[in-house]
């Protein structure tokens, strides 16, 4: 470490060969794998090694998606990649690298200690989840995200890798086109002669390993631990891919988390509560007859994300209960799920033949949704126990929640950024999903994006000669950007209170219900507040972190709301987890932009939209000797 003379500021200086921001199961795998391939000079770089989605976010079974292996059934390579392209709007050379690093990932968390489970004969059998007809998907259980981030944490830490906690990354420093770091604020820095706690890390290669976009939204299943970074990607020049599509569904509130699968399955009773204390069951308003209420119901267990296209072939599909609870909440009630008492009506016999065999397979043909769901999915119940929640004995408050953002920087086919050389985007912030992708194959994006870029940065390092350039002009700027936020301005609850407005607005026209009027107010409004925010907040060291969040959740909505203004305006229509305008009961989805992606630049004041052809699968090399003899990178083994 050294010492940086800035504005009159001491300012401790760290160098790596390459960094990683992001302490979750794409950015460990990052370091791990670059670890193994013989690259030392790394770091971690996080706000809180504790904090993050991939530690602190699942379902009833959090699903990790990779080729099948186990059982007769049919799949290859290109059968999983062909699945992925499918989805819409996604480039085939990164479906087919997701597909061929499907298995090498996985088992890499096994050899780990991630307890996927598997037979007596060692096949690691699956089941299928959404948007998939075979059965490639596994799970650890309720928490899967959690025990690869901890099992890739050890094999971290073990190896002596350094991790640097407790920076909040802000800045991404380029020159020419090409990143070299970042600067941080950290309050453990805070001193006399650093009052903002800054501290520039540079390096040859930065990835971001920081996920979605998840403070901009008000209704989340995104744990209150992670805040978005994607605002300082923009600003540092990266562009977007596909900013339009993420996934939305139904989650609770307060612990929050996915209430998929078994959630459903059990069939709770969806309870309303007016401004009076009055409970009613709502969903009868929105089904023609039990039997269709309690078919969606269940079905909402595999179909757990806001569909459009349901919603367009079947007006009583299962995403006709996020427009019931979305309504419900929107008339000013409190929407829960129950699970101690049947819903009223609710019999076995009415059940539909996919149900009930469902159900009795599992053995839970068994009085009250709870007795069924301790009997299918105890684990389910045990998750919420360990925050405070009862399901035995009291109702979960829940909304239509954020989840995942499928779109994210543009990256190519080693997951670095399409428009800043030297910067790598990797897990949940790299937009390499589509409209539609398979459940779980976000957890394998995780490790596949990360082995690539880590693959990418050793053969650069290895072959080219990067020298980190004089960054005077560029560290200063950015030093006094922050330091201007610095002062006796807004308090935590202030800074809490702003925060909580934002991510209403983008609720309310951004989610998976987009009024077109509504977007352009809130552009506007955005955008006025990112012209000045510099010169109308400030906050104390103490609060500087959440300044610095709230303006990149500013800078990140005032970008994805121009780019879902320009889909609009190319005549996009509802397609995947949303529906634009208001009308849900006449709901028409896009046919034609498919087979583009959105990839949508910010030059710091305006933002573009460009929908650019998608990329097919490629016809890839199969003959041995070919790729024998080609093959000469024996680092990347």
């Amino acid at each position: 470490m050294e010492q940086l003379q800035i504005g009159g500021q001491v300012i401790p200086c760290f160098v790596f060969d390459a960094i990683i921001v992001g302490s979750g199961a794409a950015g460990y795998n990052t370091a791990d794998s670059l670890r193994l391939m013989g690259v030392k000079n790394i770091a971690v770089i996080t706000e809180g090694r504790l904090m993050g989605t991939s530690r602190n976010t699942g379902s009833d079974k959090q699903t990790y998606y990779k080729l099948s292996s186990a059982g007769d059934g049919a799949d290859s390579v290109y059968d999983m990649a062909k699945t992925l392209y499918d989805g819409m709007s996604v480039n085939g050379d990164t479906a087919l690298i997701e597909a061929a690093l499907s298995s090498r990932s996985f088992y890499k968390l096994v050899n780990l200690g991630v307890p996927f489970p598997c037979n007596d004969f060692g096949e690691y059998v699956g089941y299928r989840t959404d948007h998939d007809k075979r059965t490639r998907a596994t799970s650890c259980g309720p928490l899967t995200s959690k025990y690869m981030t901890e099992a890739l944490e050890r094999s971290v830490m073990e190896s002596g890798t350094a991790v640097l906690n407790g920076h909040r990354a802000v800045s991404i420093l380029t020159k020419d086109g090409r990143a070299y770091g970042v600067i941080t604020v950290r309050r453990a820095s805070v001193s006399e002669d650093n009052p903002a706690g800054i501290c520039v890390i540079l390096a040859k290669y930065t990835v971001m390993a920081t996920g979605g976009p998840s403070a901009i939204y008000a209704d989340t299943v995104y744990p209150q631990s992670q805040t978005c970074a994607h605002g300082m990607m923009f600003t540092a020049g990266a562009d977007g891919a596909n900013l339009t599509e993420s996934q939305y569904g139904i989650a609770s509130l307060g612990f929050r988390w996915n209430l998929s699968g078994t959630y459903q399955q059990v069939i709770p009773r969806y309870v309303s509560v007016d401004k009076s204390g009055v409970e009613r069951e709502f969903l009868r308003d929105y089904f023609p007859d039990d039997r269709s209420l309690f078919r969606a119901e269940f079905l909402k267990g595999y179909e757990w994300p806001f569909d459009s296209a349901k919603l367009e072939k079947d007006r009583y599909s299962s995403s006709r209960i996020d427009i019931a609870v979305y309504e419900q909440r929107k008339k000013g009630n409190r929407v829960y799920l129950d699970y101690t008492k049947d819903p009223t009506g609710f019999d076995f016999s009415i059940l539909d033949q996919t149900a009930l065999e469902y159900l009795k397979k599992s053995d839970a043909i068994l009085k009250t949704p709870i007795a069924r769901l301790k009997k299918m999915n105890y684990k389910a119940i045990a998750v919420y126990a360990s925050h405070g929640t009862d399901l035995c004995g009291e109702p979960v408050e829940i909304a239509v929640c954020a989840q995942c953002n499928n779109g994210g920087m543009s990256v190519d086919t080693d997951w670095q950024s399409t428009s800043v050389s030297g910067l790598y985007a990797v897990g949940e912030c790299a937009g390499t999903f589509g409209v539609y992708r398979p459940g779980g194959s976000s957890l394998n994006s995780t490790q596949v994006g990360s082995l690539r870029a880590a693959q990418s940065i050793t053969h650069r390092l290895s072959n080219e000669y990067i020298e980190i350039p004089d960054l005077t002009d560029e560290i200063g700027k950015a030093v006094s950007d922050i330091s201007s936020l610095l002062g006796n301005g807004l308090t935590h609850d202030e800074i809490m209170e702003k925060r909580q407005k934002y991510g209403r607005i983008m609720s309310d026209c951004a989610a998976f219900i987009r009024p077109e009027s509504e977007i352009s107010e809130a552009i506007a409004f955005f955008g006025n507040e990112m012209t000045h925010f510099y010169k109308q907040y400030s906050a104390d060291a103490e609060n500087l972190t959440d300044l610095c969040i709230n303006r990149d959740i500013v800078v990140t909505s005032y970008v994805y709301l121009n780019a879902i203004k320009a889909y609009i305006d190319d005549g996009g229509m509802s397609r995947g987890s949303y529906v634009i305008g208001g009308d849900t009961d006449d709901v028409v989805t896009d046919k034609t932009h498919g087979e583009y992606i959105g990839i949508t630049h910010f030059d710091g004041r305006t933002v573009t939209t460009k929908f650019t052809p998608r990329r097919p699968i490629p016809d890839s090399i199969q003959w041995f000797e070919t790729v024998y003899n080609s093959y000469k990178q024996p680092k990347l083994l």
